[in-house]
């Protein structure tokens, strides 16, 4: 594989605006109040009065080595080799759900009776270093996309705080 792309997700600046969840339903024609790609989330912790809330936004993670690919019966999901990005070949898919089970992300949705996620916006270039398009609707600039080799070089530059999450890992 000579690229590995995913998303580096900085909890602490998180405000949960959904911005990121919107703008991915509007790229990939998704009605409201149906499936979604990314999905945000809260939790809160500690005990009163010291009582915190953070949010976390998710989607699949494309993983070094994705569960769903090796549990799909009819070889509907695959690992593109190119860019390490998880594809799902709707005319494949059976809907039977092992891929949502395996996915410790929550990541698969199930909409016409075949699974579907994030696809990190393939229809952009991105040789051109563009950011999907949940990241570039982050007004905050928790949620970043690109190759890991950049996101962790940006890292080590400090440009980007100790609090983030690098989300390519094996699941």
């Amino acid at each position: 594989m000579s690229t590995q792309y995913g998303f580096d997700f900085i909890e602490k600046r998180c405000i949960g605006c959904q911005s990121c969840q919107v703008a991915c339903k509007q790229f990939h024609d998704i009605k409201a109040g149906t499936i979604s790609y990314r999905k945000v989330s809260d939790k809160f912790s500690g005990i009163y009065p010291d009582v915190g809330r953070v949010f976390l936004s998710i989607s699949c993670q494309h993983c070094e080595q994705p569960p769903c690919v090796s549990v799909c019966p009819v070889t509907a999901i695959s690992k593109r080799a190119e860019d390490g990005i998880v594809v799902v070949d709707k005319s494949k898919c059976v809907g039977c759900h092992r891929c949502f089970s395996a996915c410790p992300f929550g990541a698969p949705n199930y909409a016409d009776g075949v699974m579907q996620k994030c696809d990190f916006c393939l229809t952009q270039n991105l040789a051109e270093g563009s950011q999907t398009r949940c990241a570039s609707a982050c007004p905050t600039q928790s949620l970043r996309s690109g190759s890991i080799e950049e996101l962790v070089q940006q890292k080590i530059a400090g440009n980007i705080t100790r609090q983030s999450r690098l989300s390519v890992l094996s699941a």
